[in-house]
């Protein structure tokens, strides 16, 4: 969220804005903000008045006291009611004017960084970075979860039953590999010196009016009936949300943080969530990182998050590229993104496994995350990345060490965590 200050010192640069991100239909609400934000200085500059002319008469009021003059008193007392109404009415004004104000202002996109693409849709994302050969082998990669089938892995048809579309049961095997990625990632992190955490499954509304945007919000996010509770999309959610309200030492930052959760999302208005598989699905878990930090250091931070994800992926040995993120393909807190995309040998394409994002500091001014510094006080920027997100990754996990035999490799990172084995043998 933009500071009103910025808003109104800098409407054309608003404006742009909103054009590279091809959200024209926005316009007119930087003219909206701008004329509610005069009524809101106006009503406030009335109030500061009228507050001034009572004290005035407050005195005059005790100088006629004393002087016996109780008719001109009670004359001056009318007029203090009547200023006492007046205020009353105008703070009652007010309040409504700020409710709109802070409305415009959570749906006015934050302010892209001058090195994002200018682009409308993920069609114009452009690659910056490409590691490994991706490599289609000369024998045929069955669909992720025959693979997973042949393994006796994955119950697709008993989770429809129990629980609907975009659910599903891993068994064995694959749910041991499931596990061991993550715990990998989480010590992946640690190594990176990231601290470890277990957060809330659930946040308040504030938090997530405060993390994310309000069309993000949805598409996402699953309600508690009756209670002011959500279920997190990602862990990002509640982890950002920790430090609501808080005035953070400057010599503390930069907060570094990776964290562990299952994720649940409705995924309203997307595609594939009826097709087979586990690609797209309401439930999954994931290692996540979050940092938050001074506003100069974002970029560098922003750097390190998405080559963690490269780095691991790489430790695995699946081929990756990372994408930047045009203008149009950015969510509207978002100042700079960029998504990391594995190979897939059986489409022969790249698909997204994470995401990174540098917010700024429009997280910080939603949830009041402020920074005490030896020069003053300031917003804190946050910034948020995908370690790995099982059972999405095992997708290009499976098909880049699928054997011509079936049997899968288990890269020596992840033997540990595997009991020593090197391959997996298919059971049928």
């Amino acid at each position: 969220m933009l500071d009103i200050k910025f808003v109104r010192m800098n409407p054309d640069v608003v404006r742009e804005n909103i054009k590279k991100k091809f959200q024209n239909e926005k316009l007119p609400l930087v003219d909206d903000v701008l004329e509610l934000d005069q009524r809101n200085r106006d009503i406030k500059q009335e109030v500061e008045g009228l507050r001034a002319e009572r004290n005035t008469i407050s005195k005059q009021i005790g100088a006629c006291m004393g002087q016996g003059k109780k008719e001109e008193a009670e004359e001056l007392k009318k007029k203090v009611q009547e200023n006492a109404e007046r205020v009353e009415n105008l703070s009652a004004q007010e309040k409504e004017v700020e409710a709109k104000i802070k409305k415009i202002m959570m749906t006015i996109p934050n302010i892209i960084d001058p090195s994002v693409p200018i682009g409308k849709d993920d069609s114009e994302n452009v690659e910056i970075q490409k590691y490994g050969e991706p490599i289609v082998p000369d024998f045929e990669i069955p669909y992720h979860t025959e693979i997973m089938g042949s393994f006796n892995g994955i119950d697709l048809e008993s989770a429809g039953e129990v629980a609907g579309n975009g659910f599903y049961y891993l068994m064995g095997d694959i749910a041991r590999l499931h596990s061991a990625v993550l715990s990998y990632a989480r010590d992946f992190m640690i190594g990176r010196g990231f601290t470890y955490c277990i957060p809330p499954f659930m946040i308040r509304s504030n938090v997530v009016t405060g993390v994310m945007s309000f069309a993000e919000m949805d598409a996402m996010m699953y309600k508690i009936e009756g209670e002011d509770l959500y279920l997190i999309g990602t862990s990002e959610h509640s982890m950002i949300g920790k430090f609501i309200g808080k005035m953070l030492p400057e010599e503390e930052l930069p907060q570094t943080l990776t964290s562990y959760s299952p994720c649940f999302r409705k995924e309203k208005g997307a595609h594939g969530i009826e097709e087979r598989g586990v690609y797209r699905i309401h439930q999954f878990e994931k290692q996540e990182m979050i940092v938050v930090c001074k506003p100069e250091e974002s970029m560098k931070w922003y750097d390190n998050l998405w080559q963690n994800t490269v780095d691991l992926f790489r430790s695995m040995d699946i081929p990756v590229r990372t994408l930047e993120c045009c203008s149009g393909d950015l969510a509207d807190l978002k100042v700079k993104s960029c998504d990391v995309e594995a190979w897939s040998p059986r489409q022969k394409k790249y698909f997204e496994v994470g995401s990174c994002s540098n917010l700024g500091d429009a997280q910080a001014r939603r949830l009041g995350i402020r920074v005490k510094g030896s020069e003053g006080k300031y917003f804190a920027h946050t910034l948020n990345n995908t370690v790995a997100a099982p059972p999405r990754m095992l997708i290009a996990f499976l098909e880049n060490n699928l054997q011509a035999d079936g049997t899968v490799r288990i890269p020596e990172v992840l033997r540990p965590y595997m009991g020593g084995a090197e391959i997996l043998i298919p059971k049928r």
